[in-house]
């Protein structure tokens, strides 16, 4: 980015009535995730773009509902509304509405640190709910090997995953978009319902009934309750949502947390109290961070950066789309610079090896006019035909888990031609092309 670039954002930034920043997971799947974002946030704080109307930090959220999961616990460090589970007095008000059970006081393991336990022989036992790890996490043939020798696994899916392979029960569920009574919460924090629209299929039931049948069946009996019963009960312990019976919810057309009481609108914005005179609560902290580079180093061997991210037509692995057709699909392709296909001597739809430090596949390549020279771009959409995971770093964030998705470094290697078995280094040396003229380095 040019110098110039830089400084006239930054300035109409800092000088606008109203601003808004909003990111996505360009920001965080990096193994310094959080520092990238608390940059963005010292940022905000620093030009005032908080607690007022049109102003703010947004980070939109890469699948429906992420966020209602977050806040209704699905957090290693959270339990429902929020509440920090090493909060004594937050946990007592939970195990006493959970009939005296004991919540362990310390945060639990988020994804990346339960395939380290499993590593290490810590984690033998995985309930897999709506999620495809065999596919989608950051070097996958390792996520694999890890699932494979677990002493028990259980999926529970709307469809028959690549993680199911490695399942001894997979238990069908129903598509809780459609399917299912419940709600939903958008990345603004507004909670909407999601009304039952058909029966799921023979043999899929609604998650909250699975999950209260096997509660029952392991000597606890939770009962049969209804969606709206345990929203309540929700509620009765969520600050942020106490306000919002489904009632309201419905005439309002949702509502934004938090929602303290039934006569309370929802919150359009938050952290409004930085604004009053004098602050209310603690003043927002500043958090000094420092630049790191990725993990995944570009080296003679690996000179190209590959990024990975998604298209409008499809969603993560596939599970959800790839078996639907759809106008604007296309399979998929390493996306390349123009001065990239012309260094390499490809020609557009040419099949290349794509080499990583972990892996290696091969696909198609592209030509994408948007791209600076030296950076690739892929999707994991397509994992059964080419599995871009291969590929990709597990290098994660130690703060949030988060693996460096958006960073691998690769090199390409023509199919044409006898593959080189030489080390890499020196396939490197002998079979670079000389920049064209006028093309920046990487």
């Amino acid at each position: 980015m040019p110098a110039d670039s830089i400084r006239e954002l930054a300035h109409a930034y800092a000088r606008a009535d109203r601003a808004e920043i909003c990111w996505t997971l360009g920001i965080t799947e990096h193994h310094n995730a959080v520092d990238n974002v608390l940059a963005i946030i010292n940022l905000a704080l620093l030009t005032g773009h908080v607690g007022r109307y049109g102003s703010g930090l947004n980070p939109l959220r890469g699948q429906n509902n992420v966020q209602g999961g977050g806040d209704m616990g699905a957090i290693p460090n959270k339990l429902p509304g929020g509440q920090d589970v090493e909060d004594a007095a937050s946990r007592a008000k939970f195990e006493r509405a959970y009939g005296g059970v004991t919540i362990p006081p310390k945060r639990g393991w988020h994804l990346s640190e339960m395939f380290e336990a499993m590593q290490h022989g810590d984690l033998k036992t995985v309930y897999v709910l709506g999620e495809n790890p065999a596919q989608s996490e950051a070097d996958c043939a390792r996520a694999v090997r890890l699932l494979e020798k677990l002493d028990h696994v259980v999926v529970q899916d709307i469809f028959l995953t690549k993680t199911c392979d490695y399942a001894h029960v997979v238990l069908p569920a129903a598509a809780s978009w459609c399917e299912s009574e419940g709600t939903v919460t958008s990345s603004e924090r507004r909670v909407q319902r999601v009304r039952k629209a058909l029966d799921p299929p023979p043999g899929a039931r609604d998650d909250i009934e699975i999950l209260c049948e096997l509660a029952g069946r392991l000597g606890h009996d939770w009962g049969h309750p209804t969606a709206e019963q345990a929203w309540d009960e929700l509620r009765s312990l969520s600050s942020w949502h106490k306000g919002m019976s489904y009632r309201r919810l419905e005439e309002l057309d949702g509502i934004a947390w938090p929602c303290p009481d039934e006569s309370h609108p929802g919150s359009l914005f938050l952290h409004d109290r930085l604004w009053k005179d004098p602050i209310e609560g603690r003043p927002a902290p500043f958090s000094p961070v420092e630049f790191e580079p990725p993990v995944d180093a570009l080296t003679e061997e690996y000179p190209i950066r590959l990024t990975t991210g998604r298209r409008l037509d499809s969603f993560n692995t596939g599970v959800q789309t790839a078996g639907y057709a759809s106008p604007l699909r296309r399979g998929e392709s390493l996306d390349l610079a123009p001065e990239d296909i012309e260094r390499h001597g490809l020609a557009e739809g040419e099949h290349v090896r794509v080499v990583s430090r972990r892996g290696a596949i091969e696909v198609p390549v592209r030509v994408d006019p948007s791209l600076r020279p030296g950076l690739a771009f892929m999707t994991l959409h397509f994992q059964d035909e080419v599995a871009t995971n291969l590929l990709t770093i597990d290098a994660t964030d130690p703060k949030s888990g988060t693996a460096e998705f958006k960073a691998t470094a690769i090199r390409i290697e023509r199919l044409g031609a006898p593959r080189d078995t030489r080390p890499a280094k020196a396939a490197a040396r002998a079979t670079a092309t000389p920049a064209p003229a006028g093309v920046r380095g990487r």
